[in-house]
């Protein structure tokens, strides 16, 4: 049996490494053959270069033909890091804000307990992914030929949670994590002095009638039995101290559940922004795209994962998430081609929020997420007696 107090030190270890080395998405190369060196080590077959940078192991054991996929993903974001452990970023800009170095090194351990215990009878494929922050390695890696070329039956993941306890789990049936759709409107004019707004045909003011009017939509324009949430997020202008904008662009993103809800919000802030600049004399280019789709878990595999975090959690610390999550995640693109589940581990009650410049993933948690692929491995995987 594997030392588990050993194996925690090491896994603390890797994840220092690879908070002190973030890479954003789709240049995570260091991150990359830092997992395919571990993965080999381990024993597992190890393919690289999957969409561009991720990597993906294979674990065989037994005569089953079944498989199952396990995702981490690897990307750190655009962020200054204020934290003052020792192992904060070395690169300037960069940091691992949401926790994916500790996704990672979760992974990296259950693929080492597994390799040296067994206990399952199947294949196991570990899916480290890139670009999970801006919605495009799931995609790379299934255009990529994911699941032709490493085939599996059902697929499981996890996120951190800060606000939620270490050692705790959350997860619920169906409707888990929002879609994101992202939106920039373009407003046109005149610009001119500030002295004289009557030369010209200036935006700012018609650009901020235009954030405050975007807001009715979720408000006034959706059934109130629909969740949904659009916000704005920056107002850019050409103007300066002394002279009035004639461009200024409105940038965002609106989250929803149900496709049918995300076509609303689209169709009506193309009517809300036409309707403000009409009457404001300025023009307005709305465009709309698509980056994330919402995470719908599978109801069997979540009492399935229920029932697995059973053997890692103590029973007062597993719950039905209550309500579902307007972020959102690219694993809900894996959902597309097989059924899975998506649960949330603690990263603790005193942690500082994701994509925050002072996040840090809780060490104490390592373990728990780790325990978790490993149970739910062998339990959709069950050795025959």
């Amino acid at each position: 049996m594997i030392d588990m107090a050993l194996l925690e030190r090491e896994m603390t270890a890797w994840r220092h490494d690879l908070h002190a080395h973030p890479e954003f998405g789709f240049e995570e190369k260091r991150t990359a053959a830092f997992v395919a060196a571990k993965l080999r080590e381990f024993g597992l077959d190890v393919a690289e270069g999957v969409g561009g940078t991720g990597v993906v192991g294979t674990l065989k054991r037994g005569s089953s033909n079944r498989a199952i996929a396990l995702r981490a993903d690897m990307d750190a974001l655009r962020i200054t890091e204020q934290g003052t452990a020792n192992y904060r970023s070395l690169n300037e800009g960069v940091m691992h804000a949401c926790g994916h170095d500790g996704h990672t090194t979760m992974l990296l351990g259950a693929a080492r307990q597994l390799a040296e215990e067994g206990g399952f009878d199947g294949t196991v494929r570990f899916i480290f992914q890139p670009a999970e922050e801006w919605g495009k390695g799931a995609l790379a890696m299934l255009d990529d030929g994911l699941m032709a070329r490493f085939p599996f039956e059902e697929i499981y993941g996890l996120h951190n949670m800060p606000g939620l306890p270490v050692g705790h789990f959350e997860t619920r049936v169906g409707s888990f994590m929002s879609a994101e759709d992202n939106f920039e409107i373009v407003l046109k004019g005149v610009g001119g002095h500030a002295a004289r707004p009557h030369w010209g045909n200036e935006v700012l003011v018609a650009a901020c009638a235009l954030v405050t009017n975007l807001q009715t939509i979720v408000s006034r324009r959706l059934s109130p039995t629909d969740i949904g949430v659009v916000s704005v997020t920056e107002l850019i202008t050409d103007g300066t101290r002394n002279a009035l904008p004639g461009l200024a662009r409105i940038l965002g993103d609106a989250r929803s559940f149900r496709p049918e809800v995300s076509a609303e919000i689209e169709r009506q802030m193309r009517i809300v922004a036409q309707g403000t600049a009409l009457a404001h004399n300025v023009s307005a280019e709305v465009t709309y795209t698509r980056e994330f789709v919402p995470l719908m878990n599978d109801a069997v595999l979540v009492e399935e994962a229920f029932a697995a975090a059973a053997t890692v959690f103590k029973p007062e610390a597993i719950a039905v998430a209550k309500e579902p999550m307007t972020g959102s995640e690219d694993f809900a693109r894996f959902l597309d081609h097989v059924p899975g589940c998506f649960v949330f581990v603690g990263n603790g009650e005193n942690s500082a929020p994701l994509h925050n410049p002072t996040f840090d993933f809780n060490d104490a948690g390592l373990l728990h997420g780790m325990g978790f692929h490993v149970a739910i491995t062998r339990r959709r995987l069950p050795e025959r007696q």
